[in-house]
């Protein structure tokens, strides 16, 4: 079964983050909050306060399937502030492991240069941050091993198409009914 790591930071989106972690459990996929503060608690931008799994020191990284990055704000910018997770998202993007962001995160992938010729999608206004892509207006994006999505509305199909990627596409559809999701 896959792992799976989603990163908080202070100021993460939380919708975008626990839809994710949601779906994922449901589907049986093995998904770790991972703190990248001080401590497990973690503050959302709307002052809803989370208790991540681990701390971002504890994660085994070769053990990890794929890492996800949730958006909000300053969420968003905490995370690329942190050194050694960009270090990670960097090197899983060399080795083509799965890397995935929603909101204004695919913004930190632009940043890092890991989007040149890939498609991506962002935030409404911030599409100038994904630095050599090819722009997508869709829910979600995926292409190899980049998964993109736009926000908090698209929450739910950035979620399914990680599931889609581990369990395949029958039990991400399979999955979308269960939770009434555009049936």
């Amino acid at each position: 079964m896959a792992n799976i790591a989603i990163f908080l930071a202070d100021g993460f989106e939380e919708i975008e983050a626990l839809t994710v972690v949601d779906l994922c459990r449901r589907a049986s996929l093995n998904i770790d909050m991972v703190s990248v503060m001080e401590g497990l608690s973690v503050t959302g931008s709307h002052g809803i306060e989370v208790k991540a799994d681990k701390l971002l020191a504890e994660v085994e990284f070769d053990k990890m399937d794929m890492l996800v990055l949730p958006g909000g704000m300053p969420g968003t910018t905490n995370l690329e502030k942190t050194q050694a997770l960009m270090e990670q998202i960097k090197s899983f993007d060399e080795k083509e492991k799965f890397i995935s962001a929603i909101c204004a995160a695919p913004g930190v992938f632009g940043r890092a240069g890991i989007l040149q010729g890939k498609k991506a999608c962002v935030f409404p206004g911030l599409e100038g941050e994904l630095k050599g892509a090819d722009v997508q207006m869709t829910e979600t994006t995926v292409d190899g091993h980049i998964l993109t999505s736009r926000g908090m509305g698209t929450a739910i199909p950035f979620g399914l198409a990680i599931v889609e990627r581990f369990c395949g596409k029958e039990a991400a559809d399979e999955l979308g009914k269960k939770i009434v999701f555009r049936v």
